[in-house]
């Protein structure tokens, strides 16, 4: 009998039109916590809910006290790129994955060597004047104290959805056309319960969806292939016994 590994192995084999669509559990091997976990940022307390703080009116309002919990909360400038997140990018190499779609802004898949990547919720490494259009790295706002200005006056804001916001159209839509016109799809470190990014998976057409995460999805009655392992070990592994390597 097969394993779980050499069944995904000869998932991805078979096909050259594969996307992968991902959440916090990617990044989490990378050191950065899925903030919806029962030890993660939403079962912390504080002032406010982290839901009220990373809202586009609470940023508005109170656009000092914003940084201080995204400075503290929600940038992690030392994290690096895991097994993951290179395996995706060497099968994006290889011809096999035509496009990684994240629910994460810690711009790791860029990071680890992926092109085609559709960032559902923006990214942390952009951060965009308000009034100018300037575009600044997330340096500018870790090396500065209170709210980061441009040198034009006007208040910078990280390239992110806030709570409050949609998603970008051209990127919901770009993301909606992959999911729509691959093979194979394979959905790794997500709940599917975030909407309305998990809401993509309903346009999938394809008979080979596997799943990659370490509790139940609303999706898995759908799946063809589940994996309740790492996701940096499965995909690594997949890769190695693909590539020898």
């Amino acid at each position: 009998m097969k394993s779980a590994i050499d069944e995904l192995r000869d998932i991805i084999e078979s096909s050259d039109n594969i996307v992968f669509f991902g959440g916090a559990g990617v990044s989490t091997e990378s050191g950065i916590p899925d903030f919806r976990s029962t030890d993660g940022l939403y079962s912390e307390k504080y002032a406010h809910p982290p839901e009220t703080i990373l809202s586009r009116s609470f940023f508005n309002s109170r656009t000092e006290e914003f940084y201080h919990f995204y400075r503290t909360k929600m940038l992690y400038p030392g994290a690096k790129p895991n097994a993951a997140h290179f395996a995706l990018a060497k099968l994006e190499e290889l011809g096999k994955i035509k496009a990684v779609i994240t629910q994460n802004v810690d711009g790791l898949h860029t990071q680890a060597g992926s092109i085609n990547v559709f960032e559902l919720h923006g990214s942390a490494h952009r951060n965009i004047c308000m009034d100018c259009g300037k575009v600044f790295t997330t340096d500018v706002i870790l090396q500065t104290e209170g709210i980061p200005l441009c040198t034009c006056g006007g208040v910078i804001k990280p390239d992110v959805v806030l709570y409050e916001e949609g998603l970008d159209h051209s990127v919901l839509e770009n993301a909606t056309l992959a999911v729509s016109r691959a093979d194979v799809l394979i959905v790794g470190g997500t709940s599917l319960n975030v909407y309305p990014a998990a809401g993509l998976i309903s346009y999938y057409r394809g008979n080979k969806l596997v799943l990659i995460n370490k509790s139940e999805t609303s999706y898995d009655y759908r799946a063809n292939l589940i994996i309740r392992e790492s996701i940096g070990e499965t995909l690594g592994k997949a890769v190695e016994k693909m590539t020898g390597r």
